[in-house]
């Protein structure tokens, strides 16, 4: 049975190991990346709620159970603080755990092994356990899911020391972050927008998950520009790529930097951005407050780029009030690409 906000247009793809260029969806991204792993390690597998015959709350996990059985797809009961906890016993006896949580709000009941386990045991022990796990979260608003299924909770992750977060914004990153994460020896927070899961793009497949090129702890310039620098991740990213060109029209040249990871932060890239453009805005859809955006913000503040700056620093984030059920209040909390063209467009006009 599929799911019932499945991405209809997504198609399996056959061969898990062909590198062939093709056009899928974020969420078959996803899902190619999860086949890759596991066919090429059988230490991998995966645990969560539903993730099995009813193929996942998005989808993404569509097909796997009969592909790859009961051991390693397992359905599980409705408890995160099991399910992840299971998962950090499972990754330091010898395996490599994927887990899935429906909606990313609902590991507030499983932060004690997420937090005072996984990301602390490799540092109790002096280096000789390590715990290599994922934990993906479908996070984010947009779909009127209200205050208690729409929380961008990727800062709280990003606090802890000991754990990576990454923040995919396109389909070939969504597949080759998840690939590096399941390599990755320390445990990994993989935060997936829900709104990109039917975003369409290219995506060449890796063959094996060490085949991935993606590093995590490195940014990438997205579009490049010379008169302000806007720093965005996850469907941020987006907006910020089609509102810089919409001022293209208007003869102002933005220049786009998509964080991709969150922990650790590649905050070299945003400076040397900075340093050219002389202006920066930063951008996410989580509330403003002790967010991802501040560290981006102080980092450039503490930096060589502050001597460059031309114009104060702007911020365009969610507002702070939890998320509402109604669609207008939802699109008023919700950052949207008008607001930031606004900014934008001020923020090129002024100089200090």
């Amino acid at each position: 049975m599929p799911a019932a906000d499945s991405t209809d247009t997504v198609d399996t793809i056959e061969d898990p190991v062909s590198t062939e260029v093709r056009t899928t969806t974020y969420a078959k991204a996803v899902a190619a990346a999860l086949r890759t792993a596991m066919h090429a390690d059988e230490r991998v597998f995966m645990a969560g709620e539903d993730i099995g015959i009813y193929g996942g709350a998005f989808g993404v996990t569509d097909g796997l159970l009969q592909e790859f059985g009961e051991e390693r797809i397992r359905d599980t009961p409705i408890s995160e603080d099991a399910i992840v906890g299971m998962a950090v016993g499972a990754a330091i006896t010898g395996t490599r755990p994927i887990v899935e949580m429906q909606f990313s709000d609902f590991v507030v009941n499983a932060m004690d092994p997420l937090v005072n386990q996984a990301a602390k045991l490799y540092f109790m022990y002096g280096g000789n356990v390590e715990v290599p796990m994922v934990l993906r979260l479908p996070g984010g608003g947009g779909t009127g899911a209200a205050a208690q299924h729409s929380q961008s909770l990727e800062a709280w992750f990003a606090h802890v020391p000991g754990l990576k977060v990454v923040a995919p914004s396109t389909v070939q990153d969504a597949h080759d972050l998840l690939l590096a994460a399941l390599v990755d020896p320390n445990p990994v927070v993989v935060v997936e927008h829900k709104l990109l899961y039917k975003q369409e793009g290219a995506l060449t497949p890796r063959a094996t998950p060490e085949d991935s090129p993606a590093v995590i702890g490195e940014a990438a310039v997205v579009r490049e520009g010379t008169d302000l620098t806007v720093v965005g991740y996850s469907l941020n990213t987006h907006k910020a790529l089609d509102a810089a060109e919409e001022l293209a029209a208007e003869g102002i040249d933005v220049e786009v930097v998509d964080l991709r990871t969150l922990r650790p932060l590649d905050t070299e890239t945003v400076i040397e951005s900075v340093c050219r453009t002389g202006k920066l805005l930063v951008t996410h859809e989580a509330p403003t407050a002790v967010g991802v955006g501040a560290e981006v913000v102080a980092a450039v503040a503490g930096s060589r780029a502050f001597d460059h700056l031309l114009a104060p620093i702007v911020r365009v984030c969610g507002r702070e009030n939890p998320m509402p059920y109604a669609p207008a209040l939802e699109a008023a909390t919700i950052p949207q690409t008008a607001d930031l063209v606004a900014a934008m467009r001020a923020l090129a006009a002024e100089d200090v």
